[in-house]
């Protein structure tokens, strides 16, 4: 199964020092994502996030424009949601994304009446309110996953990598705690060198490219597992989810949680490949709200993994290959089932060989 870049994608987050963005402008990468996408609708915070990167990804001379600089209408008086929004000011300062995710947060505890979210302690380090920083707060030479747990500062660049892995802290708080959790175990035992091991490779693919199939029909699950395409993702299309016209009737849908995938799929391409895990739920999951169905994966997806990655012989490749555009309603083409047909994308894959 091709993994698109996956070499590439996972030495995207070692997150080396970069130049700091000139005038708090984020570079054109961001006026390039479609903020509508199907595979974006789960993201916590996404009308906040779209807007406000939408704002400051203009070009400076748009940007010169809404500042008054004409006479009309500054920046400031672009309407977004509430009190800690960042203002005109801020756009003149690096770290622009960490702000964004940071105000983000502030608004999702203040919405729910809620603590900000923790790290998990790992060894003898205390609980950390997590909140999103500037790269630069990261020490020289200290490991970014240890930094997080035993500050719970999460050190961020003005990318897109960074953009989207902190919209997943944002939607998957808990999940992401935990994987970190057993980053904190895995640098104590090992220490840090360029050799991971089987944990923390895990981790890495399914941080960076991990998918979550959410189905109350067992078989769904079972078939992408064993890679048979026709029976979890063409014969049952009904069964699934539409993304923009959720239904209660729904049986199985998929949730991105890999960052890195998600930046790729900016520029989609079908032999992008996602790194999933099945999570069974009663049927009533789908007549939860989006907000309710999240929290309800977070807690469940950190649970998954805890059980995964306690296991000391777990590897990479429990993870369940999934061709991210073949997801029904992800991607107009796959309404025709010829898309399917493309052997190069959808394999019939080394489990029905191991059977043999």
């Amino acid at each position: 199964m091709p993994a698109s870049d996956l070499p590439a994608t996972l030495n995207s987050d070692t997150h080396t020092k970069q130049l700091p963005v000139v005038e708090g402008q984020l570079d054109h990468s961001f006026a390039a994502i479609d903020w509508q996408v199907p595979w974006l609708s789960h993201i916590t915070q996404l009308s906040y996030i779209s807007n406000t990167i939408e704002r400051l990804s203009r070009s400076k001379s748009q940007r010169n424009s809404l500042d008054g600089s004409n006479g009309s209408e500054g920046l400031d008086n672009v309407k977004t949601p509430n009190e800690h929004d960042i203002n005109a000011s801020d756009i003149n300062t690096p770290d622009t994304v960490a702000k964004v995710l940071k105000t983000s947060m502030v608004q999702q505890a203040d919405h729910l009446r809620q603590p900000l979210p923790h790290t998990k302690p790992a060894h003898d380090h205390k609980s950390q309110t997590l909140q999103f920083v500037s790269q630069n707060a990261l020490p020289e030479g200290e490991a970014y996953e240890h930094f997080i747990g035993t500050t719970g500062n999460i050190p961020t660049r003005d990318n897109l990598h960074d953009l989207f892995n902190g919209s997943i802290w944002l939607t998957f708080p808990k999940t992401k705690a935990m994987l970190n959790y057993y980053h904190m175990l895995e640098i104590a035992k090992q220490g840090i060198s360029e050799r991971r091991g089987r944990v923390r490779d895990t981790i890495t693919v399914f941080d960076e490219n991990g998918a979550v199939l959410v189905t109350s029909d067992a078989s769904i699950g079972e078939a992408l597992v064993d890679f048979d395409w026709q029976a979890s993702l063409v014969k049952p299309r009904a069964k699934w989810d539409n993304p923009t016209q959720p239904d209660n009737s729904a049986q199985a849908a998929v949730y991105i949680f890999g960052h890195a995938l998600l930046e790729q799929l900016v520029h989609p391409r079908k032999p992008l490949c996602a790194h999933g895990i099945v999570i069974h739920v009663a049927q009533e999951f789908f007549t939860l709200s989006l907000a309710g169905r999240m929290s309800y994966l977070d807690d469940k997806v950190a649970e998954y993994m805890d059980t995964l990655l306690s296991n000391d012989e777990v590897k990479p490749r429990q993870l369940a290959p999934l061709p991210i555009l073949g997801v029904p309603h992800f991607w107009a083409e796959n309404a025709d089932t010829g898309f399917y047909e493309d052997s190069y994308v959808f394999r019939s894959g080394r489990r029905k060989k191991d059977k043999k």
